[in-house]
């Protein structure tokens, strides 16, 4: 670990208030920065370079965490306010970091840059191989231009910009809404309030067939601070858990856990997305020392309990 890497340094936050940034803030909180900045909206619309100037000025390292982004079904309805937005503040935030004289710049890629159809386990050199998934391509492609930018900086600028590739990610405080959760989060929820209802039946998209990979938000954070603290070079590094589960065994494990006894219905006019997803995890390993702690079913569990804890909280937001 980088001594004291933290200690004196102005650290922004972008997305510092969302499921991924209030995990990582209270991690470099105990690290004692000098200070830590979220930019909020409507104050800043990180769209707008002139906002985004004003942001890089409060930072020694900024973390680019802001995004707009959802499942599927999210993915689909709203394809080009997903490119739009995505490719505005990263574009705008590097530039405007650059321009401030920000010394270290950690950009967050998405699994969804990667092609539809990789090798398995997916490897940082095949970042490049095809075109990624139709439904998330829009997301997926706009996130992918940091990587261009980041290299473009570094070799023109001497720019210490890094860019990471997390796979998806799941915990406690994640987004329960059924109009643009993740997986993991939309079964949990559909599970739960199915028992409580007493329903016969659960119905889960598509075939079940499709594997995932998922990453706990903690161990999520404590990588992207490695990172921070011990990378400097221009290649992408992906964070994940080194483990695929397909849909249909996540559904299964998901329906132990949370103690229901209905049965699964599978809906198979809905999209699959990505055949298969996992990471290979050898860089972070080698480059940062980062190797994923939490086991699957204890993450589970574990946001499993955050969810029927805030669930009226949730259900009358």
């Amino acid at each position: 670990m980088a001594k004291n890497f933290w200690k004196d340094k102005c650290v922004v936050v972008t997305g510092g208030d969302g499921f991924l940034g209030k995990h990582l803030i209270a991690k470099i909180k105990s690290q004692s920065p000098k200070s830590i900045f979220v930019p909020k909206r409507p104050e800043y619309d990180l769209r707008k370079y002139e906002d985004c100037l004003k942001v890089a000025k409060k930072g020694d390292v900024i973390i680019h965490l802001a995004a707009n982004v959802g499942g599927i079904g999210y993915n689909r309805e709203f394809p080009a306010t997903l490119f739009d937005d995505n490719i505005l503040m990263g574009t705008f935030m590097m530039m405007a970091a650059r321009d401030a004289g920000v010394k270290k710049y950690v950009a967050l890629g998405t699994i969804c840059a990667y092609p539809k159809f990789t090798p398995v386990p997916f490897k940082e050199e095949n970042l490049w191989d095809g075109y990624p998934e139709e439904t998330n391509a829009p997301y997926g492609l706009a996130k992918k231009m940091q990587l261009v930018q980041a290299e473009a900086y570094r070799q023109q600028h001497g720019f210490n910009a890094i860019f990471l590739l997390p796979v998806n990610l799941y915990g406690p405080g994640d987004n329960f809404d059924p109009k643009s959760s993740h997986v993991i989060p939309a079964l949990i929820r559909k599970f739960v309030d199915a028992k409580e209802n007493g329903d016969k039946e659960v119905v889960v998209w598509g075939s079940g067939q499709a594997s995932r990979e998922f990453l706990y938000v903690d161990d999520a954070a404590e990588a992207i601070i490695k990172a921070a603290e011990n990378y400097n070079k221009s290649e992408p590094v992906n964070l994940g858990a080194g483990f695929e589960i397909t849909i249909k065994d996540l559904a299964n494990l998901l329906k132990k856990l949370t103690g229901y006894n209905g049965k699964i219905v599978w809906d198979r006019s809905k999209p699959d997305g990505q055949p298969r997803r996992m990471l290979d995890v050898t860089r972070a390993k080698r480059e940062f020392g980062f190797t994923a702690p939490t086991s699957f079913e204890d993450g589970l569990r574990k946001t499993i309990e955050w969810y029927i804890s805030h669930q009226p909280l949730i259900i009358n937001h």
